[in-house]
């Protein structure tokens, strides 16, 4: 799994000029899913999205969680973080998992980035040409590979 985490004062995401998820202060986190990722991936990025420490404490330090801040959280999907450039100038996206496997995890990460926060996450449509708008704060952008955890 691949994730692009970013710290938000604002997002949202619309399908058809219809909201499908707005949010405060909190994350924008995009996800992108290949066939070998598994349960343990999610738990594993979800712990990690939940506890980062990125958000200012008092003393303007990035030394708090989405959790401790209250944070909300939305989750896109997006089987582009996927795509794979090493040669031409089209993009393959080869290793980005077709929908039959991508969907269930897609709808397990939501679980338990819900369980994680304690509570609902918002979320975009699988599948559906989403209008994602944002308000990135900092700017603060992280980006997380499970198959290479540095």
């Amino acid at each position: 799994m691949k994730a692009v985490i970013q710290r938000v004062s604002k997002a949202t995401v619309k399908v058809n000029d219809q909201f499908t998820a707005q949010i405060g202060e909190g994350l924008l986190v995009l996800l992108g899913i290949e066939d070998a990722d598994t349960d343990e991936d999610i738990e594993w990025l979800s712990s990690k999205i939940i506890n980062l420490r990125i958000f200012n404490d008092a003393d303007g330090v990035m030394n708090e969680s989405v959790l401790e801040k209250k944070g909300e959280i939305i989750l896109v999907s997006q089987f582009t973080l996927h795509a794979s450039t090493k040669k031409g100038n089209r993009p393959s996206y080869i290793k980005a998992s077709k929908p039959d496997v991508a969907i269930p995890l897609y709808e397990k990460m939501l679980k338990q980035l819900s369980v994680d926060l304690g509570k609902p996450i918002g979320a975009g449509i699988f599948g559906a040409d989403m209008k994602v708008e944002l308000l990135n704060d900092g700017p603060v952008t992280i980006v997380i590979d499970t198959k290479n955890k540095e």
